[in-house]
């Protein structure tokens, strides 16, 4: 399946199973082409959405889910209290995101989003969860909390495509 921004919409209401309305473009697709990231627009319905990325991929949520069931917020939230250097990666990832979205947006939510993290997290030692954070790494951004769980994944792609056979 690739790049038509119809499709790409279809699949994404079809993985999540819901509609979308702040679709901007898909800014990670797995191995069988399917989207597994989206960018979002940082205003739905004339209210500010911080999230500027947004994990699709039902394979890839489940296997996150699991860890999260695990305790593995709590252990990145330790980890930025006592790991100076995974914080700074972690600080400068969130403002990575922050600058992103400020692109994508001006007017009168500049300066509230302009102060919210990747999710719209305020404060920045806290970890809302670890789909934001991979959603994060899988579109570019050096987020060393997605980029570890990336790497505990047993696999980070499903077999053979599952969310979107019955849509090609």
């Amino acid at each position: 399946m690739g790049g038509s921004r119809d499709k790409d919409i279809v699949m994404v209401e079809s993985q999540l199973k819901r509609k979308i309305d702040n679709f901007n473009k898909v800014s990670c697709r797995c191995v069988h082409g399917f989207p597994a990231v989206i960018e979002s627009l940082p205003v739905r319905n004339g209210r500010p959405f911080p999230t500027l990325y947004w994990l699709t991929c039902p394979f890839l949520r489940k296997a996150i889910s699991t860890l999260e069931s695990q305790g593995w917020i709590r252990y990145f939230e330790e980890t930025l209290k006592r790991d100076s250097a995974f914080r700074s990666r972690h600080l400068r990832a969130n403002r990575e995101v922050s600058h992103r979205r400020s692109l994508l947006f001006t007017g009168s939510y500049d300066e509230y989003l302009s102060k919210l993290g990747t999710g719209g997290i305020r404060d920045l030692m806290t970890v809302k969860c670890l789909h934001l954070h991979v959603a994060d790494f899988l579109s570019g951004v050096d987020n060393p909390i997605g980029e570890t769980v990336v790497g505990a994944l047993n696999k980070l792609w499903c077999e053979n495509g599952d969310c979107g056979h019955e849509l090609v």
